[in-house]
């Protein structure tokens, strides 16, 4: 193996196992690089997750962390395709914002939304980046999935924490960093990535290429703290009535027994 190579196992939510490089973090690089692979192929990779589900057996509709949210104001952080949108917007949120770094995604918003009856204003832009969102302005602010994208995790909770109201709500799922360092092999769960590592990444997937760290659960839990936030609720847990109804036997769905492979946090702004 190559000396600037690392074997980092599940990419992001159950994807891929393999060989990534490790790289400097140039901002401006990532963008570009993850940009063209949501344009392109990330989709077809990596699927898109979307409410009700938060990632892997963990659901709204058992979770509960948003409520009702008729007449509020919602703002999605990495809109993907539009999904979750729709699920708010269908539960009578009065205003849908979606952001993406993605033109191609946000088409894909427009379209399904349009196709559904709905409509949001659309911005293209990295999250870490002043965009025209306004500030004081939402009810909630989430993020599926999305989140640990980010170039600067401190700076974008900041910004997230400017777009919401004083008592508003930041909901944002992503892939349990314990879920990243463990993979399945001959009927065992197996480290072999270290938790503490926290280095930027580039991997090849189906001739695309991505860009990633993953952090440490304190490194978001910190950065909440800082950024305003305060914590009221946390689910890493699986869901094992969804596991039981999917029947499903895969490594993955073992693992998810074993251990957490989503985590969600609910935090409120002060």
């Amino acid at each position: 193996m190559d000396k600037n190579s690392v074997y980092r196992t599940n990419i992001i939510g159950a994807g891929e196992v393999g060989v990534a490089i490790s790289v400097d973090m140039d901002k401006n690089v990532v963008h570009k690089t993850n940009s063209l692979f949501w344009d392109t192929k990330g989709n077809d990779v990596l699927g898109a997750t979307s409410l009700p589900l938060y990632g892997a057996f963990v659901s709204e509709e058992k979770c509960q962390l948003f409520g009702d949210v008729t007449g509020k104001k919602m703002l999605e952080i990495g809109c993907g395709s539009g999904r979750s949108l729709q699920y708010l917007g269908e539960r009578n949120a009065s205003e849908l914002w979606g952001m993406d770094i993605s033109e191609n995604q946000l088409e894909k918003t427009k379209q399904h939304l349009t196709a559904c009856g709905l409509s949001a204003k659309l911005i293209c832009s990295p999250m870490e980046e002043k965009c025209g969102i306004p500030e004081d302005y939402f009810d909630f602010v989430y993020s599926i999935y999305a989140i640990g994208w980010t170039t600067d995790l401190e700076g974008t909770f900041s910004r997230i924490a400017s777009y919401l109201k004083k008592d508003g709500v930041f909901i944002f799922s992503w892939s349990h960093p314990i879920h990243k360092c463990v993979v399945a092999e001959n009927d065992m769960l197996v480290f072999k990535k270290c938790y503490f590592d926290e280095s930027w990444y580039s991997v090849s997937l189906a001739e695309s290429t991505l860009t990633l760290s993953d952090r440490k659960l304190s490194t978001y839990v910190n950065a909440l703290s800082k950024a305003g936030f305060v914590i009221e609720q946390m689910i890493e847990q699986s869901d094992d009535d969804m596991m039981q109804s999917r029947d499903d036997i895969s490594d993955f769905a073992k693992k998810a027994k074993m251990l957490p492979v989503t985590f969600v946090i609910k935090a409120r702004k002060l």
